[in-house]
């Protein structure tokens, strides 16, 4: 499970072939049919059944007829993705028979098997990392909750560790279920379960489950300063987790659980514009081409600070001023927020610069009102900035706590300069000074 999809793919058909066997070779951790079972759609269901838990409704199909009559039992629109599949290739919606037959076709190029699954968009999308030697230690390291709702490919959407819409019953009722599940498949090493959270109520779905190190587990791993790879490793090889010392805290056991008091947020970059009539639209196949980290103690920090590092041009988390929202007169503020893109966060906070409730923001993206609000905040700050004109006015009163507050909430020298009509190093030389 070291090697990411494409070697879980190789290592299945050499298995089945009678290679691996033929050549004498041991498959350590995660043993093959437990990777089939989270792979195959079918038997992954059955599993569990087994344990009273439940999927979202999904067929698997090898024609595309078979594909249209799973289409019909959900009723549409459906999620049609290629299974064996690495970045959602060769998935999406569709809301018809045309659009299936189309789609279809597609994933048939890349896989076997295609899945039909039930259309959750709207729900929350949340992650867990599992870790489980082969004494049946189990722990979660880490569990992450994406910005977008369901419907937006993780690579993506806007991840922020640890979740924070959750209340502690949904976190550990999560929790719960993950450990559950991954002792009942016989992981042995690290795996993540992907979860759909209905907004609201308590209803969840599994999603998946991938028994290996994913894009996820690198940011999970980083995150917590948990070492997600080496433990892996060393579980493979059949040591238990009690034995094994955590390798950056030198005292703990990695049988501990982190617990993480700041915040850690990741953000997509895509290069869609450098390609012409490319479609900037983002949905179930991911087209990012990298990500940053951003760590601090808010949400609004971390976002602002996100911003920054995945393009160099921008000082913080604006609408307008960032100059990445579409013409308007072409694309209505109204539609950039209903149509998720690789520029709709910038389009969110344009919004809430021009007065947009939250609740009306949330009805169009439907994302949850807690990142709303924190990014409400943002827009707030800076309108107060802007308002005082200069940074005498700005600080006149309860200066010392006016200028933490911008700083705890991401503001940079630069952007807070910009908005009291001092640009440039002058001006963040003055912003330092205060």
């Amino acid at each position: 499970s070291m090697g990411g999809q494409t070697a879980l793919n190789v290592g299945i058909e050499l298995w089945k072939s009678g290679e691996l066997q033929a050549a004498g070779v041991e498959v350590l951790g995660t043993q093959i049919p437990v990777i089939e079972a989270t792979e195959d759609r079918e038997i992954f269901s059955e599993k569990l059944r087994e344990i009273g838990e439940t999927i979202a409704l999904s067929y698997s199909a090898k024609t595309i007829d078979d594909a249209i009559v799973s289409a019909n039992k959900i009723g549409y629109p459906v999620l049609v993705r290629a299974a064996f599949a690495l970045g959602g290739l060769g998935s999406g919606f569709a809301d018809n028979d045309a659009e299936l037959r189309e789609l279809a076709a597609k994933a048939f190029s890349c896989s076997s098997q295609i899945l039909i699954d039930q259309d959750l968009r709207g729900w929350k999308e949340l992650e867990y990392e599992v870790v489980r030697d082969c004494n049946d230690n189990c722990i979660t390291v880490c569990n992450m909750e994406n910005f977008d709702p369901l419907g937006i490919h993780t690579g993506d959407s806007i991840v922020v560790a640890p979740s924070q819409t959750l209340s502690n019953r949904e976190y550990f009722m999560l929790r719960s279920t993950a450990l559950k599940v991954v002792r009942h498949l016989g992981v042995v090493g690290e795996c993540n379960i992907q979860y759909a959270l209905n907004p609201k109520s308590e209803k969840y779905c599994i999603i998946e489950v991938n028994a290996r190190l994913s894009r996820s587990s690198a940011l999970a791993s980083k995150a917590t300063g948990y070492p997600l790879a080496y433990v892996a490793t060393k579980l493979s090889l059949g040591k238990d987790l009690v034995s094994i010392r955590n390798s950056v805290t030198k005292t703990t056991t990695a049988c501990f659980e982190p617990s993480l008091d700041y915040c850690v947020l990741k953000m997509p970059r895509w290069d869609l514009k450098k390609f012409h009539r490319v479609s900037n639209k983002l949905g179930s196949s991911m087209l990012s081409v990298g990500e940053v980290m951003a760590i601090g103690r808010s949400f609004e920090e971390v976002i602002q600070k996100a911003c920054r590092m995945v393009n160099p041009a921008l000082d913080g988390l604006e609408g307008r001023d960032s100059r990445l929202i579409p013409c308007e007169k072409e694309t209505p503020l109204a539609v950039q927020l209903k149509e998720a893109t690789d520029t709709r966060v910038f389009a969110v906070q344009a919004a809430l610069e021009d007065g947009w409730t939250v609740d009306e923001v949330h009805d169009a993206t439907k994302i949850d009102k807690w990142f709303l609000s924190k990014l409400m905040n943002i827009a707030q700050m800076r309108k107060a900035c802007k308002e005082s004109g200069s940074i005498k006015k700005l600080l006149c009163s309860n200066g010392r706590e006016r200028m933490l507050s911008l700083k705890q909430a991401g503001f940079s020298d630069r952007q807070i300069s910009r908005y009291v009509n001092k640009p440039g190093h002058h001006g963040e030389a003055e912003i330092r000074a205060c």
